[in-house]
């Protein structure tokens, strides 16, 4: 009977052990689950949380695609030129304002010779007024061949006597991209859609093809690959020895 109740207290004593193990080693897996979890929701707000600059709430109903129909107020007037026989800013309009620095195409109107007598009497007719309509015109971008041709030059009189014959070529303007089709100009005006208006070159590929040249997005990145390196380096390496010698300087990374 005595063996038997050592043998019950000895168990016990084993399972209180053990339970007690598995409580630390519980206590040991629940914070670490913690931890985990802490770990977890910060990578997520890291890769996915807003930054620390907050959106207007106003960005996020923009019409990106109505953009017309969404600005559209009829209540606004438009800017008028007021003509009696001469033209007179009106002192609500901003068109001339607006206009003043646009080269200005002027198509008159006028009758023929020979229909400039009047119905009634026959007699010569006069300009007694004129009606001016003002609208803009917009000249879509256009693509042409410039051909660069250099003529060589030699002397018949050397070629038939002389032993020498001086040979003179006239001086013409270097290739801005040797052995391509880029120009100074064209060259420019990608890099502008590019980066200051935004505009992927894949986009400029499809534009090219409206103009009636394929132009492809390759080439364009080939040709501001260039542009940078052997045009825009100078400038750059200018502008970083400039911005090295200021004591303090204040740049925003977003733009």
């Amino acid at each position: 009977m005595k063996k038997r109740t050592d043998s019950n207290v000895t168990t016990m004593d084993a399972l209180r052990e053990e339970r007690d193990a598995l409580k630390r080693e519980n206590a040991e897996l629940t914070l670490k689950l913690k931890w985990f979890e802490e770990q977890f929701c910060l990578s997520q707000t890291r890769q996915f949380g807003a930054s620390s600059e907050k959106t207007n709430s106003e960005q996020l109903i923009l019409q990106l695609f109505n953009e017309a129909e969404s600005e559209t107020d009829s209540g606004v007037p438009e800017p008028t030129v007021e003509t009696i026989t001469y033209k007179r800013k009106k002192t609500q309009g901003q068109r001339q304002e607006k206009l003043k620095d646009l080269p200005v195409e002027v198509i008159d109107y006028t009758l023929p010779e020979h229909e400039q007598t009047c119905s009634c009497c026959g007699g010569a007719l006069h300009n007694m007024s004129s009606e001016v309509r003002e609208e803009l015109k917009i000249i879509p971008p256009q693509v042409k061949v410039i051909r660069h041709v250099r003529h060589t030059y030699a002397c018949r009189h050397c070629e038939r006597q002389a032993t020498q014959t001086p040979i003179i070529t006239a001086p013409a303007p270097k290739a801005v991209f040797p052995k391509s089709l880029a120009s100074p100009s064209a060259m420019a005006y990608i890099m502008c859609q590019k980066y200051l208006d935004a505009q992927p070159l894949y986009r400029q590929e499809q534009q090219f093809k409206r103009l009636g040249i394929a132009l492809s997005r390759q080439t364009m990145a080939n040709w501001l690959l260039y542009g940078a390196n052997h045009w825009l380096q100078g400038i750059y390496n200018r502008m970083k020895a400039k911005l090295v010698q200021q004591n303090l300087l204040h740049a925003d990374e977003l733009c």
